[in-house]
């Protein structure tokens, strides 16, 4: 017994034909006609006295009304609180990110949740990941997307959604434009990066340390796509993550000696989360992840 066959058998009661149901139901009258012969057959009993120019319930038929009208009503009360529920999640959500983030799935699910959730209220806050990190924890945001080499600051619960190495971003045909390169290669070249407080400078700064070098940089942009510009016009040699090394006439060269990753992350204070905080923080993982 399908939901549908019983809204059918209703609206043929309600409106006396089974042409005035389909009208109100937007469907052929065969269907109709054919959905209520298909229930009668399963229940093993006619509802409808057809003899006459108007449809007449059988006996059957009336005792079988009420229970349907019943079971509609109750599809559509569940319906109904279902839609509530899904607003039932309300308040305001403070949301830090990183400098230059411009990765699609992220501002979608910000997009959408304002669709799907009005009573969310959502407060966005553009900043450095060490600023960042301490509004967290101080309880000024309630998460943040950031970019961190290693581990998150002590205190906050990091949920870890990229995890690459570093690479030098040059313009194909390059002199480093080769398979891989050590960082002590960048000596001589003008080293274009994202200012401190980043995952991607972070991890550099940490690697080239590790290696005995001097991290040195030349010139900060606070966007990868704006270091990627440079880099193609021959300005000088980005360090950036591999993904994101992705313009027209650039290659990504990996670092054979870059011992530190970057990383991007959600970070919260451990149960410190609100519903509406929850909810976005799930939605968001969900999304990045999925890249």
């Amino acid at each position: 017994m399908e939901m549908h066959q019983l809204r059918y058998f209703a609206a043929v009661v309600d409106e006396g034909t089974f042409t005035g149901a389909a009208h109100r139901l937007h469907v052929s009258q065969s269907g109709v006609s054919t959905q209520v012969a298909k229930l009668e057959r399963e229940l093993g009993h006619a509802l409808f006295d057809r003899s006459g120019r108007q449809v007449r319930l059988t006996s059957a038929g009336e005792a079988v009304l009420p229970l349907a009208k019943s079971a509609l009503a109750t599809l559509d009360a569940i319906r109904h609180t279902a839609a509530e529920f899904a607003d039932a999640v309300r308040g305001r959500v403070r949301l830090g990110m990183v400098m230059g983030c411009s990765i699609p799935p992220f501002l979608d699910t910000l997009a959408d949740l304002g669709r799907s959730h009005p009573g969310i209220e959502l407060g966005l806050h553009e900043g450095h990941s060490e600023d960042l990190q301490s509004q967290v924890l101080a309880g000024s945001l309630d998460l943040a997307l950031i970019g961190y080499a290693g581990e998150a600051a002590g205190g906050l619960e990091a949920d870890v959604v990229i995890d690459e190495p570093i690479a030098a971003v040059v313009p194909a045909g390059h002199p480093l434009d080769r398979t891989e390169l050590p960082l002590a290669a960048l000596r001589g070249e003008k080293v274009l990066c994202l200012p401190p407080g980043t995952g991607i400078r972070a991890a550099y700064e940490d690697s080239c340390r590790r290696a005995g070098l001097d991290p040195r940089v030349d010139l900060e942009a606070s966007s990868p796509a704006a270091l990627l510009r440079l880099a193609e016009r021959g300005a000088g040699v980005a360090v950036l993550s591999a993904s994101s090394a992705q313009g027209a006439g650039v290659r990504a060269v990996p670092f054979a000696d870059a011992a530190t990753h970057a990383r991007l992350g959600l970070v919260t204070r451990p149960g410190q989360h609100s519903p509406a905080a929850r909810l976005l923080r799930t939605r968001l993982l969900a999304a990045l992840r999925a890249t």
